[in-house]
């Protein structure tokens, strides 16, 4: 009984702490653009965590994780998007974890365990809340509720007596209190308002109170007679598995794996790499998109196949054979993935750069380093539980990186420089596509525009121009409030003050009579 009410008020200093972030939530999100608030709120939420996990600082090499999270958090003040909020999630989630000593060892658990802790953040506020009640009846609510409240009474009726005494001793703060409306506060409470509080409250409170969910484990079979039948029937499932995914198995099915690749990668050197013409009726832009996602999908495929022909210590792992017509077939994916990224290249080349085609990029090199340490995890011999660890790293660095990537602006910059309109040759410029990219296409757009205007087609792009300054207009409006400040709009925005307003030239009009 004495140590549930040494730890009441570590609910209690939770609590206040969880609405203090709610408060600061409403005044940096709610009706506002986001920007570098959503920053500013995970460094709120991470000292939070710090203030209800003071002991976790006495060894020196725990500062340590603080600057780690800053790193972590920086693409948010690059630019705030689903990408640099989810990367700052899973840092937020780790960080407090590990100040809770409840983080474990490897990239692959910890993995496991941010995926845990979001889907059971949403009902940590409830649970504990329900286990706060039901403790509260075992040890005498009302005494409880009596000792929480009590707390809280000294302080708040000094509070209230200094605040009036200061009133009236400082016009200022007697001004202050003149302004406190208390019917303009309840025109606040709104239903998405108080909406919005209980998904913040929820959200803060499962980092202030990190937990996992436990599972429990399920005991024998209630059926234990049949015990004696099972070795027989385990058994037979061994033979059907030695026959089926053996050893004579899997060796006949990477020498067959190994022709087939061989193949496909000899057409791609021949049509792709080579410049052979291709068949009647079948140009290179068709050769190229018609192979570039199934390649990938048969490089997956192909990487959980050797997974499990080449478990650790099986019988497989250690044939000198095997492994090398394995390092073959991986040799010949890589390959494979090498030429799915030429096939896109080949298309992009001919039909423009859109948001899914740069993920493709991305994922096909996420392929080939993830076939790469596949190679990595048989010549090394480790376990699959380091190669997951290695992948789930690479993932990592990859999303990062490309939180610091402008993308829009990357698609603009491309299909300008490539388009008909610039080069002579190509496609069209679909220009209104570059529009809905958002303000990271306006210096791409401007070049256009600042291109056409010198030329006899200006009036085509008149209308767009229009827009665009339209457009622009717009996006100054929203930058002029500080929420909404980044590092990538603030380079933006000296780009446009450098540029001036776009100005095309307008059609001459016809001279009248006389002049």
């Amino acid at each position: 009984m004495t140590s549930f009410f040494t730890a009441a008020p570590s609910y209690c200093s939770r609590f206040g702490v969880a609405v203090l972030l709610v408060v600061l939530a409403d005044f940096l999100f709610y009706g506002q653009p986001a920007g570098v608030t959503v920053f500013l709120f995970a460094i709120l939420i991470a000292a939070a965590v710090v203030a209800v996990h003071p002991t976790a600082f006495s060894d020196i090499r725990v500062w340590l994780k603080p600057a780690a999270l800053l790193v972590a958090l920086l693409p948010l003040a690059e630019n705030v998007s689903p990408l640099s909020v989810s990367i700052a999630l899973a840092a937020l989630v780790v960080f407090a974890l590990s100040l809770s000593g409840r983080l474990r060892h490897g990239l692959a658990r910890i993995a496991g365990q941010i995926a845990l802790f979001g889907l059971a953040a949403p009902f940590r506020f409830i649970s504990d809340f329900i286990r706060w009640r039901k403790t509260a009846r075992r040890f005498g609510g009302r005494r409880l509720r009596l000792a929480a409240i009590a707390v809280w009474v000294m302080p708040l009726t000094l509070g209230a007596v200094f605040l009036s005494l200061f009133g009236a001793a400082n016009p200022v703060i007697e001004y202050w209190l003149s302004l406190i409306d208390l019917l303009k506060l309840l025109d606040l409470i709104q239903l998405a308002r108080i909406t919005f509080w209980l998904f913040v409250l929820a959200g803060v409170w499962a980092f202030l109170r990190p937990r996992l969910p436990r599972f429990s484990r399920r005991g024998p079979p209630p059926n234990h007679h049949l015990a004696a039948a099972q070795p027989a029937i385990n058994r037979q499932s061994h033979v059907v598995e030695d026959i089926v995914f053996g050893k004579a198995a899997i060796l006949r099915a990477l020498i067959v794996f190994n022709v087939l690749f061989a193949l496909q990668t000899g057409l791609d050197a021949t049509y792709l790499w080579g410049g052979v013409a291709l068949p009647d009726g079948l140009s290179y832009a068709a050769y190229a998109h018609r192979g570039a996602y199934p390649l990938i999908v048969t490089a997956l495929l192909a990487a959980g196949f050797v997974l499990a022909a080449l478990r650790p210590g099986s019988e497989t792992s250690d044939d000198p054979v095997i492994r090398r017509l394995v390092y073959a077939w991986v040799a010949q994916n890589i390959m494979l993935v090498i030429s799915s990224i030429l096939r896109l290249d080949l298309y992009v080349g001919i039909y423009a750069l859109t948001y899914w085609r740069i993920a493709a990029f991305v994922w096909m090199g996420l392929v080939a380093a993830g076939l790469a340490l596949i190679i990595a995890r048989i010549a090394l011999r480790k376990s699959n539980e380091w190669l997951s660890s290695a992948n789930l790293l690479t993932l990592s660095l990859t999303l990062y990186a490309c939180c610091f990537i402008n993308f829009a602006a990357t698609i603009a910059n491309y299909n300008v420089d490539h388009s008909l309109e610039m080069t002579g040759q190509g496609i069209p410029l679909d220009a209104w596509y570059l529009r809905s990219l958002g303000p990271g296409a306006f210096p791409a757009l401007d070049r256009f525009f600042d291109h056409q205007g010198k030329t006899a087609d200006a009036g085509a792009v008149r209308e767009l121009a229009r827009l665009r300054g339209v457009d622009e207009g717009w996006y100054r409006t929203v930058q002029a409030n500080w929420r909404a400040w980044s590092f990538r709009d603030w380079r933006l925005l000296a780009y446009l003050d450098s540029k001036g307003s776009l100005v095309l030239p307008q059609p001459s009009q016809p001279s009248l009579p006389g002049r």
